[in-house]
């Protein structure tokens, strides 16, 4: 994936001790594509001295890893590129701010860097750290921070006016790769000629550029179903887009962070995909709890949204590419369904089995909200 544009500025992501792990997703999402940023360099004292890239998927990106900030600030300006964000590419489970990295937050600013975090823990209502941002022209943006209520929608009914296909990527766990894929399917179709948009449900989308982008994991639960709703319709209203594409958050059953219902329920998606790890055994750092079998998953999803699940994307951790085609063609043997690593692969064969829903959704009445 490659950017078009730059929104903000040239920035440097924070992922130390977590880059290549689950606990680095939103790092990860950044290396590979984001028009929010020019993505200079990572930090991870782990792999200083590798292309963030090659770690990430064996490709390399022209984006160095770093041990120190400074190492990275001192780079960046040799390179005529001076970093303008401080962008936090950690995503702990409970988006919890570790202690460590709130010391380089504070050098950060101190080097004149603004901050972006997507943790729980906002950093502009840290006192030390406002005050210290404030003393130097900083600007600090908690990209998990609720919207005002004021600001905030109730499910309106709205979603049934949109007439463009919508495909919603749930997956079996968190942090399984659901917003990779989610923008790999919105290139591959604008690729492909069409128009189509992203829904992002993180903070890791909203910080790619994603326009249509609500924090779904902050929000108040009454306004959840909502905010789902306004930002799907937004997009259509805004774009006309043929395709939207809404990206999944948690998984049905994972006993931390049981996400999807509200997708199913809200944006009344037109088919599913289920992104699927299938080295994985139990529910991302909570050992004891098993993953739900992927045939039980796939029932859930459609008892729950009475559409189908057309197919399965393979998240390849811990895997090698034998192993990968392996574990495709058992899904496909066991669960009757298509299955891709779309990583790893490209789309190609999964638009085959997209595209036709296009014209199935075009096909359909107008539906209506009683």
């Amino acid at each position: 994936m490659t950017s078009k544009k730059v929104l903000d500025g040239n920035a440097i992501v924070y992922c130390e001790g977590a880059f290549n792990t689950p606990e680095g997703k939103t790092a990860h999402g950044l290396v590979r594509f984001t028009e929010r940023y020019r993505v200079l360099s990572v930090i991870d004292s782990r792999h200083a001295g590798q292309d963030a890239g090659r770690v990430l998927d064996g490709k390399e990106k022209g984006i160095p890893v770093f041990a120190r900030l400074e190492d990275a600030i001192a780079a960046a300006r040799a390179q005529g590129t001076p970093a303008e964000y401080f962008v936090m590419g950690l995503a702990p489970d409970g988006g919890r701010l570790p202690t460590p990295a709130r010391e380089d937050v504070k050098a950060a600013i101190r080097a004149g860097l603004h901050v972006d975090s997507g943790l729980h823990d906002f950093l502009s209502e840290d006192p030390e750290v406002s005050a210290l941002a404030q003393a130097n022209g900083i600007r600090i943006r908690d990209i998990r921070k609720t919207p005002p209520r004021s600001q905030l929608h109730s499910f309106t009914g709205n979603i049934e006016k949109v007439e463009a296909l919508k495909i919603a990527v749930l997956g079996t766990d968190s942090a399984v790769g659901k917003r990779t894929t989610a923008w790999l399917i919105v290139h591959a179709f604008q690729k492909a000629g069409y128009k189509a948009e992203l829904v992002g449900t993180g903070q890791t989308a909203w910080m790619q550029g994603a326009k249509y982008s609500i924090v779904l994991d902050s929000l108040i639960n009454d306004f959840v179903a909502g905010e789902l709703e306004n930002a799907t319709y937004q997009a259509w209203a805004e774009q006309q887009p043929d395709v939207i594409v809404v990206e999944g958050q948690g998984s049905l059953m994972n006993p931390a962070y049981p996400g999807g219902h509200e997708i199913l329920a809200a944006c009344r998606p037109d088919i599913v995909l289920l992104q699927h790890a299938p080295k994985r055994m139990e529910y991302d750092g909570f050992p004891g709890y098993p993953i739900h079998p992927l045939s039980t998953q796939i029932e859930a999803v459609e008892l729950l949204s009475g559409k189908p699940v057309v197919a399965i994307t393979i998240n390849h951790e811990q895997m090698s590419a034998k192993e990968v085609g392996e574990a495709a063609r058992h899904i496909e043997e066991h669960n009757g369904l298509p299955a891709f690593d779309v990583l790893l692969d490209g789309t190609d064969e999964l638009m085959e089995v997209l595209i036709p829903y296009l014209k199935k959704t075009a096909d359909e009445p107008a539906r209506t909200f009683r």
